[in-house]
């Protein structure tokens, strides 16, 4: 494989990669609101209730 076959190569795993965490990091997001908006009902009744 030429020089340039290897800088393709590590340049396309690096962009895998990058785009792999940002995909964990989005599903992390957007779990993290859907538990915020659980949390924010929770506390919006608990005080309907006082």
């Amino acid at each position: 494989m030429s020089h340039l076959g290897f800088l393709f190569t590590a340049y396309l795993l690096i962009w895998v990669a990058l785009a792999i965490y940002m995909l964990s990091i989005f599903r992390r997001q957007k779990a993290l609101e859907s538990e915020l908006e659980r949390l924010e009902s929770l506390v919006r009744e608990q005080n309907a209730s006082r």
